[in-house]
Formats: structure tokens, C-alpha cells, sequence
């Protein structure tokens, strides 16, 4: 019988991932960069706590993120205590209580890292960060295309400006079948089948509902078009409604940003658990995953409000790569005013604590670009892998 091998101190649990140099740099200052937009029209940042007890984390919109928490117990209290999965029911629970006499439009941003239970199936990040934006008080269609143009100038910030925010009504199909009165042992399997996109299981089980259900589905695409089929569509009143929401929202969103990529997917509701009317995902073109996503929703005491939510670690894989940031190299004995100058100037700057008579190769060895020589930066000889040759 042999010993257990110790275990391996870098080893970490699934999901979870540290993020080292110069990567935790860039996604620090995007997310900087993304909440100075969000500053700039007028969105003021909240900061939740990491963790809150149970009964508070998932009341109201909370109640959707339950099997994505992790708990555990409080010491102090003996109380259950949730770590959030998503920011957005922090902020509404904020907003109806601490901030519950603010004026309203009452915007708010928030940026953090949330944990959990189970990633997803094309990332399995559990630990994530978010930042994003809510805008609590309006129900009117100029409110969601605010949110949505904000967004789309964050992005533009980091330099990703193809992006496509489709747009989706996660009640219109559940809302169809309930009035279209289609059994309750077949709606699972209609909505399964609505989920797949498969038109035939979709017409085996949606009965009279079929031909407006397989109708919608292939009205998912670019927005103008999408939005012509669900005028033509025989649609119950309730289900009209939602669509003019939809096209009267579209309309606000382009005439605020007239060159936005928008689609439209009517019968799309995976994943939509506490929103209640137009919902938005944010993808990168060529890219398949998620930069991030929002939508309508009710805050706490059932107040209409909008916002979306964009994954950092999403835009850093999506977003064009930043140059490293120079770094040089400074002999011992510099003057304070001379590195103070070159940090002004936007160098890092590393400092020798002993004395080193190859420079040149201390340079290369610390990843530095620069050594200060006669007072000025001066760039290594870069050799052909990239790095400073240290000649």
C-alpha cells in the first residue's frame, strides 16, 4: 500500500481559475473603462456585499437564482447565508429599500464577481465577474433603448464594435400556450421542443397552435424582417401587445444608435427565469459565447425596471488584445523625480534592489521592455521570439 501523493497546491475546483499577469491587468481596466461610461450617463455605482443571508438574496427576482447558489451558515447568527450568483437582485433589493425615496429614473451600476453551483456548457467559469447597469422606475420603451445604447458605447470602448444584441420575449411562447389552452401533459414537451428549435415535434404537439409557433420560429433573424413576420402572425391580444412593445422598442433603440446590429429571436425563453418583457443578449460577431445579457424585469414591490449585465472574462476573450504596458528597468540609486516622471508618462517601472553589471540582462529577465539610461527610457534590442535580446 503506498501513500497518498499531497495534493497539489495549484490544483483548484472546477470553474474556478486564477487569472495572472498581464490578463488581471486588462480586465481591471475594462472594467474601469466600462463603468467610466456607464458614470458618464449618469449611473451611479452600488457595491452589494459578496454575501447575504438567504431570505434576503432570494426574495422577490431572487427567488430565480436559488439553484445557483451556494450556502452556507452563518457562525454569528446561525442564520443561512447565500453567495450571489448575480448582481441584479442585490441591486433591486438596494433599490427597494436603502434607496426606496431616491428619485426616480434611479440608475445604478455595479461591478464584482459572483460564484456558481455549475457553469456553463460552453464556459464552465463558476466564478465570474459582472458589470452592467440598472435603470429602475420607467416602463416605456425609450428606458430599454437607453440601456441597450449604453451598452453597445462600453463595448465600443473596448474596442468591440461589431457586437449583436438580439432581442427576445421570453413570455410570448408560454403566454400562447396558455391561451391556445394546450394540455398541461404536453407543454413540457412543446416548450422542449420549442427550445431545439425542431418544427416537427413542434407540430406534433401544438395542435391548432402549430402553424403560428413553426411561423415564429422562423421568424428569427435580422430585426426588420422578424418584425414583419410577427405583424403578419394571427396573434392572440395579449400576445399583440408584447410584439408592438417589441417593434416600438426596436425603433427607439435605432433611432438612439442607428447603426446597431439588432436580431430577433420571438419564441426564445431558456435561461429568462425573472424577466417579464423584452430581453437582450450581447453576442461578438464570429463568437458564440455570451458577452453578456439583461432585460426587463420588476424590482422589489413589483417596480418596472430594465438593465443588462456584460461578462468581463467574456469581453477579454472577445476583445481586440492590449499592448502590454511598457515596463523599464531602473538602476539603483535613480531619483524619485525621474521614476515618478516616467510612471507619469505611462511606463511601470522596476526597480533594481542591488546593483546588477548586465542590465541589459536583469531587463529581459524581469520582462521589462526599457532600461533608464542618461536620464530617458531606452527600448532593448528585441529578438526574433519577441523578448528584449538582452545584447
Amino acid at each position: 500500500m503506498t501513500d497518498d501523493l499531497p495534493p497539489n497546491p495549484a490544483l483548484l475546483p472546477a470553474g474556478l481559475r486564477d487569472l495572472l499577469p498581464p490578463d488581471a491587468e486588462t480586465e481591471a481596466l475594462s472594467v474601469e473603462q466600462l463603468m467610466a461610461v456607464f458614470a458618464s450617463h449618469g449611473y451611479e455605482r452600488v457595491k452589494p456585499p459578496l454575501l447575504e443571508f438567504e431570505d434576503s438574496l432570494l426574495s422577490g427576482s431572487g427567488a430565480a437564482i436559488a439553484e445557483q447558489t451556494f450556502r452556507l451558515m452563518d457562525p454569528s447568527t446561525r442564520r443561512m447565508m447565500g453567495l450571489r450568483p448575480d448582481m441584479t437582485p442585490q441591486v433591486a433589493r438596494i433599490a427597494a429599500t436603502r434607496l426606496t425615496n431616491a428619485p426616480r429614473p434611479l440608475r445604478l451600476s455595479y461591478a464584482g464577481a459572483c460564484i456558481q453551483v455549475q457553469g456553463g456548457t460552453l464556459i464552465a467559469d463558476r466564478q465570474i465577474s459582472q458589470a452592467g447597469i440598472e435603470l429602475i422606475g420607467p416602463d416605456q420603451p425609450e428606458a430599454d433603448a437607453e440601456v441597450i445604447a449604453v451598452a453597445a458605447q462600453a463595448l465600443a470602448a473596448l474596442g468591440l464594435a461589431r457586437v449583436s444584441f438580439d432581442l427576445t420575449l421570453p413570455s410570448l411562447a408560454p403566454m400562447l400556450i396558455e391561451e391556445a389552452g394546450i394540455p398541461a401533459a404536453v407543454r413540457p414537451e412543446l416548450l422542449r421542443a420549442l427550445d431545439r428549435k425542431n418544427a416537427a415535434e413542434v407540430s406534433h404537439h401544438g395542435g391548432a397552435l402549430a402553424p403560428v409557433l413553426n411561423e415564429l420560429l422562423l421568424a428569427a433573424g435580422p430585426a426588420a424582417r422578424a418584425l414583419a413576420v410577427l405583424q403578419a402572425a394571427d396573434l392572440t391580444p395579449g400576445a399583440r401587445a408584447l410584439c408592438n412593445r417589441l417593434a416600438e422598442s426596436v425603433a427607439a433603440i435605432l433611432a438612439r444608435a442607428p447603426g446597431l446590429r439588432l436580431t430577433i429571436d420571438p419564441i426564445e425563453f431558456r435561461g429568462w427565469r425573472y424577466h417579464t418583457g423584452l430581453c437582450v443578449t450581447v453576442y461578438a460577431t464570429g463568437r458564440h459565447e455570451e458577452l453578456g445579457r439583461g432585460g426587463r424585469y420588476l424590482s422589489g414591490g413589483g417596480e418596472p425596471a430594465c438593465g443588462i449585465t456584460l461578462r468581463p472574462e467574456a469581453l477579454l476573450r472577445a476583445a481586440p488584445g492590449r499592448p502590454p504596458r511598457a515596463r523599464v528597468l531602473l538602476p539603483v540609486g535613480v531619483a524619485a523625480a525621474a521614476s515618478s516622471a516616467l510612471r507619469e508618462a505611462g511606463y511601470a517601472t522596476v526597480a533594481c534592489l542591488v546593483p546588477h553589471a548586465d542590465l541589459a540582462a536583469e531587463a529581459a529577465r524581469l520582462g521589462c521592455s526599457h532600461i533608464l539610461r542618461a536620464g530617458a527610457a531606452v527600448a532593448l534590442p528585441v529578438a526574433a521570439s519577441g523578448a528584449p535580446s538582452g545584447d
